[in-house]
């Protein structure tokens, strides 16, 4: 008879098997990566262009032509793109990030053939409409302007330009930046990006021998972009810690963001700092939970994360307490941050961590768009998939000692970057 007294029986995660893609090149010289997998006849195809041309004073030129994309060709207004994708039942999203943007592709296999040329005219024809660009000026200024009211978002921008300055990375948008936006900028943005020579495909779900063939059909043609452009490339010294102080006097509570310049994902103390980074704020059983939210009771979520860009990666944590308790907080942070650094992690903790890690790896490899997705993380890193054996590696077996050394390294309050918007 089943004892429910008894917590049953954990076990470590023992293998984690990851779906390699197959590499095929357009007519046109775009390189194809698929992840062909799953029995449904559904395909996602995500056309990726690196960011380019960066010019501060167009800090949006990049991310409003990615947003207004399939506002309108030379022949189809917004409406009738999205009438005629919709009829397909497919779905078109675009994406903006730091150092990549992307159109994605969500439909059946029966209709590749009829939406791609959709998607063709989207990528050689789009003309941004003066109509549809008046339109998302007004609302993103309108959303600015919401969220420059909220300590958070204040936090985290103040944090970023103080991290960057003005790059991509850590540009300082202002209302103002929307009206300076025009057609013109746009479509010569979208001339010098969206083009076969800055362009990658990963494709995930079933695509086969057939599909590939309808996909050079259409998009392995020449495509009208050709401008010339130069790939989106910073450096950053290594800056000294800095306080910055925003008061907000009728704030209830205050945000909080701090961190510094750390390593990417192409450094070899990545997977471990990784680790770390789960012990100290990682998921909601990391000390900072446990300590600011459960014991304290300052907060209702804490976190930390490191994350890695092309050409700079950075470590923060973030949370909003109660404004009468922003200084206990921050005290309590240190006191965790200094601890990792002087006292060695029990074994039970640490196991603890480990099964957490490798189970949240598992569970992100659920299809074929995850796999997709695990192999952009390392593609874009110019890294290959011993990235992911390693990581593996080293959650299994990093000791104690190695935990300590690397907060020492890498985890140096005096370094750090602190932002306090509303009471402190």
């Amino acid at each position: 008879m089943l004892n429910r007294t008894l917590a049953p029986e954990s076990k470590q995660v023992d293998e984690i098997s990851f779906i390699e893609p197959l590499k095929q090149t357009l007519d046109n010289g775009i390189p194809v990566f698929t992840i062909n997998a799953g029995q449904q006849e559904l395909v996602r195809i995500e056309f990726i262009f690196e960011n380019v041309n960066w010019d501060p004073a167009k800090p949006l030129q990049a991310v409003a032509a990615n947003h207004l994309i399939n506002n309108g060709t030379a022949q189809l207004t917004a409406m009738e793109i999205a009438d005629k994708v919709d009829y397909y039942g497919a779905f078109l999203q675009t994406e903006y990030g730091a150092d990549q943007s992307s159109v994605k592709l969500y439909t059946l296999n029966k209709h590749l053939a009829s939406v791609l040329p959709i998607l063709h005219a989207i990528l050689n024809e789009s003309i941004f409409p003066d109509q549809e660009l008046g339109i998302f000026i007004q609302n993103q200024k309108q959303s600015l302007q919401v969220s420059l009211q909220k300590n958070d978002f204040l936090a985290k921008k103040h944090f970023a330009n103080a991290l960057f300055g003005e790059t991509t990375y850590g540009s300082n948008i202002r209302p103002a930046d929307y009206d300076e936006l025009n057609r013109l900028d746009l479509l010569q943005y979208f001339k010098a990006a969206y083009k076969p020579g800055n362009c990658t495909i990963i494709v995930a779900g079933k695509f086969e021998d057939t599909e590939f063939h309808t996909l050079n059909q259409i998009m392995g043609r020449d495509w009208d972009n050709n401008e010339p452009s130069e790939i989106n490339k910073f450096t950053f010294d290594p800056i000294a810690g800095s306080d910055i102080f925003i008061e907000k006097p009728d704030a209830i509570q205050s945000a909080i963001r701090m961190g510094t310049l750390a390593i990417t994902r192409n450094h070899a103390d990545f997977p471990g700092l990784q680790v770390l980074n789960c012990i100290l704020g990682g998921y909601f059983g990391s000390r900072l939970m446990a300590n600011i939210r459960e014991d304290k009771g300052y907060t209702y979520g804490i976190g930390s994360a490191i994350s890695s860009l092309k050409d700079a990666g950075y470590f923060f944590l973030a949370t909003e307490v109660g404004a009468d308790v922003c200084q206990l907080a921050l005290t309590e942070i240190e006191n965790e941050i200094g601890l990792l650094k002087t006292e060695l992690v029990g074994e039970e903790e640490l196991d603890l961590v480990r099964n957490y890690m490798l189970g949240a790896m598992l569970g992100s490899l659920e299809n074929a768009f995850s796999h997709a997705d695990k192999f952009k993380n390392v593609y874009f890193s110019g890294l290959d998939y011993t990235y992911y054996g390693n990581y593996i590696k080293t959650v299994k077996t990093i000791s104690a000692e190695h935990l300590k050394e690397l907060a020492n390294r890498y985890l140096n309050i005096s370094d750090f970057t602190k932002v306090v918007v509303g009471k402190k």
